[in-house]
């Protein structure tokens, strides 16, 4: 199955920044509110490391909230991005096996980020149970 949309950051909260030379790294809290295949809201933690050359990664959480192609449930995506040699950025999230919930239960896959015009979002998934 594969579902598409896009994805509003509703607030965005530092929550600690650690100083290093070469680099800080940062805990942060995102919400966020989704349309598309999937409504719906989430919370995010991420730790970002950035450069003097800019933004160069970041790992993070995000519990989702909604509903997914008609099924309503919560799942965890793991969060992981940064940019390659050429400087195009990757972002992409797994989802956490065995976090899925209500009419979500079983469900596993991934998918990307992609930030252009905004921001949108692939996801291909499975729901334990479907056939395809």
């Amino acid at each position: 199955m594969h579902a598409t949309g896009t994805f509003d950051i509703t607030s965005w909260d530092t929550l600690a920044t650690d100083e290093h030379p070469g680099a800080t790294i940062a805990r942060h809290r995102l919400t966020k509110h989704f349309t598309g295949d999937l409504t719906g809201t989430s919370t995010t933690e991420i730790l970002t490391v950035a450069t003097p050359d800019g933004p160069a990664a970041y790992t993070g959480l995000e519990h989702v909230d909604g509903t997914l192609n008609g099924r309503t449930g919560t799942f965890v995506l793991a969060h992981s991005a940064g940019g390659g040699a050429d400087g195009t950025p990757w972002m992409r999230w797994e989802i956490v096996a065995t976090s899925g919930t209500g009419e979500l239960t079983g469900i596993t896959g991934s998918g990307q980020i992609i930030n252009d015009d905004g921001h949108h979002y692939t996801l291909d998934y499975h729901l334990a149970g479907e056939g395809t």
